[in-house]
């Protein structure tokens, strides 16, 4: 008996540490633990190693807290049906799965997530193992799963694809998804209806942010429902006297979030400020709900290829994700510090590069075919192997 509840109380308290760690760090950004480390906080650059692969953590981990929790789960069962029996076993049954299911998993991740970095950074040795059994375990399954599919002819990839898409929403932050500062389609304070008009026409939006001194200093959000009805009447008032609040929020925000967010206050967009205040870009709930379910095209969209595929080489657009490119030319290609190719094309060169400059990253050549201004908007891609062979 004694065995028995020393069993119950190590797995349950293993299995309560792991959902306090993991909780705290579900509510850690791996900046900050990069910060930390920078300035040798124990326990922050293995936090920083494991957010590195985030996606992989909690079913890592769930498979150990699953297996901690059954074994505390038998023992207790067992422990019950030697001194009771009838009602009172069902009960005390009952009891202990309340318990158990409070103590082991809901309170610790509860409090683990308001308690973002510290616990995470003192828990992390244990997560860290946890992870790697985890990862071990899940892979077995994984390969056994993938062989039944095999033999069975069953192949369920949209519904894995629909997983993954979910899995990513949850991970995602605003800045990877928003239409950044250069994009911005904007309207000044002093414009007059008739410029306000040709904005509307010739772009088709039906919102558009109204700025003072420059796309740093949004003043609000005019919308076409409430600037149509006030030209119909023939009034020319001063154009911030019709328009709206518009809502800023950071750029590291998290997309779920952010949507929550966006449907109780009933906004469709909001500008993106930087870690300095100033505008990074704007994001619209459209935006959002595509990073889930894919682009949404409407009959009035022109829609923009972003990769053209050639003979040997991809036509690349600048804004075009990094790790959307990696999987195209199934390359490995770094996106710690870029969102996008134009900003990986940036930092290879180190300032601005011009038309025609190549560089090599990886087994991957970029060139470099069309710049405007700071912004590197277009390049040519190929995989070395390619250009290899072609000279051989």
């Amino acid at each position: 008996m004694i065995i028995g509840i020393v069993i119950i109380v190590v797995t349950t308290g293993l299995a309560a540490l792991l959902r306090f760690g993991v909780g705290s760090m579900s509510r850690t950004t791996r900046a900050d633990a990069i910060r930390d480390a920078a300035e040798e906080v124990p326990g922050a650059y293995r936090v920083a190693s494991l957010l590195e692969d985030r996606e992989l953590i909690v079913p890592a981990v769930s498979v150990i807290h699953a297996l901690l929790m059954v074994l505390a789960a038998v023992v207790g069962a067992w422990a019950l049906s030697r001194n009771l029996a009838g009602t009172s076993l069902a009960l005390a049954l009952a009891a202990m799965t309340v318990l158990l299911v409070l103590i082991g998993d809901m309170v610790p991740r509860t409090f683990g997530r308001r308690r973002p970095r510290t616990v995470a950074y003192r828990l992390s040795p244990l997560v860290a193992l946890a992870v790697r059994v985890g990862a071990w375990a899940t892979d077995i399954l994984t390969d056994d799963e993938e062989e039944q599919e095999d033999e069975d002819g069953d192949n369920h990839e949209g519904e894995n694809r629909l997983i993954t898409s979910v899995l990513e929403f949850s991970e995602t932050i605003v800045r990877e998804v928003m239409v950044p500062r250069t994009d911005m389609i904007v309207v000044g304070a002093e414009a007059g209806f008739d410029e306000l008009l040709e904005i509307f026409s010739e772009h088709g939006f039906t919102r558009i942010p109204v700025v003072g001194d420059g796309p740093d200093d949004v003043l609000g959000l005019l919308i076409v429902k409430d600037f149509l009805p006030v030209l119909a009447d023939g009034a020319r008032p001063v154009l911030t006297s019709i328009m709206r609040p518009i809502d800023f929020v950071p750029e590291t925000k998290r997309i779920p979030d952010l949507l929550r967010e966006m449907q109780a206050s009933k906004s469709h967009m909001a500008v993106v400020v930087d870690e300095y205040g100033g505008t990074a870009g704007i994001v619209t709930i459209e935006d959002l709900l595509e990073e889930l379910v894919g682009e949404i095209v409407d009959e009035y969209d022109d829609e923009e290829l972003l990769v053209e595929e050639r003979d040997g080489s991809w036509l690349v657009d600048g804004r075009l994700d990094v790790e959307e490119l990696s999987e195209l030319v199934d390359s490995e290609l770094p996106d710690e510090e870029w969102d996008t190719v134009g900003g990986l094309v940036l930092g290879l060169a180190g300032r601005v590069p011009l038309e025609g400059e190549r560089f090599e990253v990886g087994d991957v050549s970029i060139s470099v075919l069309k710049v405007q201004g700071r912004r590197v908007q277009r390049v040519e891609v190929r995989r070395l192997t390619l250009i290899t062979e072609d000279a051989g």
